[in-house]
């Protein structure tokens, strides 16, 4: 503990380090989840319904993850009973909730509105946060947030074309809750599993789930074996399904977790908006389509946005907290700076 304004700075080193390993696993989490976009694209031209996509996905990571999941639970057993209602929340909401509600408002929805209300999470993160622990949002945070969704609706070009209809709103708005779910449980590190088993554990909840409701008849699904057209190659069906199993299943979900626990839920919340700009980079690769002037200027007003809130969080109640683990300590909602749980080094398992 030192007296005075100034912080030593193997401090400032340990305070910066975790944010900025934070902020390339979140960017890294961002772009595997942004190339589902793509590959699940290719399949539904060959005639998979979106159940049946998803579904596959998510039943697929959940298998990829069983083994590496099993071994990092080595010496952390005794942590399973204490995080079922964490894995089932995280499993039927954060997974299988999320995505069945994106797929529903896509639905009734164009694309770009249905993602657009499912990144409102950020949002309603900063709106939890203040109705639960009553801590007001800076101007700055605010600032923040107004010029991330600004850029979110540049960047998906939602004013040409779009369509509203009042039930793919609804379901919208409960991919957006789904979103929230994922952030907020995996950036809480009491008692907390290991990231690669606590996301094995949810995507295993989510697979149950979504293979629940397709048999219930609620998620109508349905799959074809012909070939995908992947920028001009055509690829057996297979290929797809194994990335966004693996890389858009498995590792996007595991790396989520690390780049939540690392940054705390609203910073890595704000940071995942980038997921929607690898996705147009992928579908710019894969199938030609260049991003629009408008669209980079978007990109630039969301990450102004991520820059915006993490300066602003750093003056919650006017605490000079590290900035690195202002996050962690909203999240984990002390009433004091003190009653917080701040900086941890293990962070990552």
């Amino acid at each position: 503990m030192t007296s005075g304004g100034a912080v030593p700075a193997p401090t400032q080193t340990a305070a910066r380090s975790p944010f900025a390993l934070g902020l390339l696993v979140a960017l890294f989490s961002a772009a595997t989840f942004g190339s589902s976009g793509t590959f699940g694209a290719a399949l539904l031209e060959t005639g998979w319904t979106p159940g049946a996509l998803v579904t596959a996905r998510i039943t697929g990571a959940a298998l990829v993850m069983a083994v590496p999941a099993a071994i990092a639970m080595r010496g952390h057993w005794h942590l399973v009973r204490r995080n079922i209602p964490r894995l089932l929340a995280y499993g039927v909401f954060a997974v299988a909730g999320c995505q069945f509600a994106y797929f529903m408002a896509v639905d009734h929805l164009s694309v770009g509105v249905a993602l657009l209300l499912e990144y409102l999470a950020p949002v309603l993160i900063v709106g939890w946060v203040w109705a639960r622990h009553g801590r007001r949002p800076s101007r700055l945070t605010a600032a923040g947030v107004g010029a991330a969704v600004l850029g979110l609706v540049l960047v998906l070009d939602v004013a040409s074309g779009a369509r509203l209809d009042v039930a793919g709103v609804l379901w919208g708005l409960l991919a957006a809750v789904g979103l929230v779910v994922f952030f907020l449980i995996a950036a809480d590190e009491e008692e907390a599993l290991p990231p690669i088993s606590f996301a094995g554990g949810g995507l295993a909840v989510g697979a149950l789930g979504l293979l629940a409701v397709a048999a219930l008849g609620w998620l109508p699904v349905a799959a074809s074996t012909d070939p995908v057209d992947l920028a001009g190659w055509s690829a057996p069906w297979w290929v797809a399904v194994v990335e966004l199993a693996i890389v858009a299943g498995a590792v996007a979900y595991a790396s989520g977790i690390a780049a939540a626990r690392l940054l705390g839920g609203t910073i890595a919340s704000f940071v995942g908006l980038s997921e929607v700009l690898f996705a147009i980079v992928f579908a710019w690769l894969v199938v030609g389509q260049a991003m629009s002037p408008v669209q980079v200027l978007g990109g630039l007003a969301v990450l102004a946005g991520v820059v915006m809130v993490k300066l602003g969080e750093g003056e919650v109640a006017g605490v000079a907290l590290p900035v690195a683990d202002v996050d962690a300590a909203i999240v984990a909602g002390g009433d004091e700076p003190g009653e917080t749980e701040l900086a941890q080094p293990e962070r990552v398992h």
